[in-house]
C-alpha cells in the first residue's frame, strides 16, 4: 500500500526557483524541520555523511520535494523503520508518492490513512525503534526514490491476427495499488498523470546494488552496508525518534509501477543532539576570544617626559 500526502502538498514550477537552503538530494530535496519554529535544520556533512542537529523533545518533519517533472515514489524510513508500515525498512516497502514539483512534509508515523504519531526527538531508549527492539539504526533518516515505469502506447492488431480478448485478457502484475497524498495539478501542462493526486506505491523485488548514484546525497548498497565511524563516548544520551502524539493527516491511494527494482536515489541524513555532534567534531565551533598577553608590557612606554596631571581647581 501506498500513501500521498493530502492538502498540504505544494507545486512549485522548476524554472526559477532557488533550491531550499540544506537541502540534500538529486532526485528530491530533502530537509528536516523543526516544527515549533519553522525552520529548517542546517545540515553538517562530515566524513563523507549530512548530519542535522535535534533537540530533545522537539517535534520534527521530514520534508521532500520532487524535482522532477514526473512522479516518483519515496520509500521513508526513520531509525531503520518505514514510516508507513513499521516494518523493518527494506526498499521494496510501501512509501509516498509525489506529483511534478510537488512538495510534502512527512510529520509522523502512519497510523490510518487519516492520522499520524507526531516525529520527536527522544533519547534513543524512548525512540519507537528501540521500544519495538530494533535499537541498532537509532538516529538515520533515509529516504530511496524510485522513477515511475510508464506504460508503453499499445497499437492496435491487424484484424486478421487479432485474438478473443475474452480469452487472452491478463493482468498487468506490475503495477499495485499504493496510497498517495492528494495535491493540486502541478504548474506545467496538465496531463493524466500530473492530474492524479499524488500518493504510495509498493512493489516486492529482490535487492541488488544501485545502478545510479546521484552526484549529491545518495548512497550505494556497500556505503549503506558499512558501519558507522567510531566516535569517542557520547557526553548525552544518543537521540532517536519517538512515537509521539497523534495528529490529522489525511492520505489517499494510488498506483504506481517502479522503473527498477533498485532505488535511482537512496538519501540518508544522520541526527543527534549539537552536544554530541560537537564532541565528535561533526560541527566545529569558533575558538574562544582570549585577551592575548603581551610579553614586554612596557616596550611601548614612551621614554620622553610625559605631561603633569590635569589640576582639578
Amino acid at each position: 500500500m501506498k500513501l500521498m500526502p493530502f492538502a498540504l502538498s505544494l507545486f512549485l514550477a522548476a524554472a526559477g526557483f532557488a533550491l531550499p537552503a540544506h537541502a540534500v538530494g538529486s532526485l528530491a530535496d530533502v530537509t528536516v524541520i523543526d516544527r515549533q519554529s519553522g525552520a529548517t535544520l542546517p545540515v553538517y556533512r562530515h566524513r563523507g555523511e549530512y548530519w542535522v542537529a535535534g533537540q530533545y523533545g522537539a517535534k520534527y518533519a521530514v520534508l521532500v520535494r520532487n524535482r522532477l517533472g514526473e512522479r516518483v515514489l519515496a520509500v521513508t524510513a526513520v531509525d531503520g523503520v518505514n514510516v508507513l508500515s513499521g516494518e523493518t525498512a527494506a526498499w521494496d516497502q510501501t512509501g509516498y508518492v509525489f506529483s511534478p514539483w510537488q512538495q510534502y512534509q512527512v510529520t509522523g508515523w502512519r497510523k490510518s490513512s487519516s492520522e499520524v504519531a507526531a516525529f520527536e526527538f527522544s533519547v534513543s531508549g524512548e525512540s519507537y525503534a528501540g521500544r519495538t527492539g530494533r535499537p541498532g539504526n537509532v538516529g538515520v533518516i533515509g529516504v530511496a526514490l524510485f522513477r515511475e515505469r510508464l506504460p508503453e502506447p499499445v497499437l492496435p492488431l491487424p484484424e486478421y491476427s487479432r485474438r478473443d480478448e475474452s480469452r487472452d485478457s491478463f493482468r498487468d502484475l506490475s503495477r499495485e495499488e499504493s496510497v498517495l497524498p492528494r495535491a493540486r495539478s502541478a504548474p506545467a501542462p496538465a496531463t493524466p498523470l500530473a492530474e492524479n493526486s499524488t500518493g504510495l506505491a509498493e512493489r516486492r523485488s529482490a535487492e541488488a546494488p544501485l545502478r545510479e548514484q546521484s552526484q549529491r546525497g545518495s548512497a550505494s548498497a556497500d556505503s549503506l552496508a558499512k558501519a558507522a565511524p567510531s566516535f569517542a563516548p557520547r557526553p548525552a544520551p544518543q537521540l532517536g525518534t519517538a512515537h509521539g502524539q497523534r495528529e490529522t493527516s489525511v492520505v489517499s491511494h494510488t498506483s504506481f509501477a517502479r522503473l527498477q527494482a533498485q532505488p535511482n536515489e537512496v538519501i540518508r541524513i544522520r541526527y543527534d543532539s549539537r552536544e554530541n555532534l560537537i564532541a565528535a567534531g561533526v560541527i566545529r565551533e569558533p575558538a574562544a576570544l582570549w585577551p592575548v598577553p603581551n610579553p614586554f608590557p612596557q616596550s611601548a612606554n614612551t621614554s620622553y617626559v610625559p605631561d603633569p596631571p590635569v589640576r582639578r581647581y
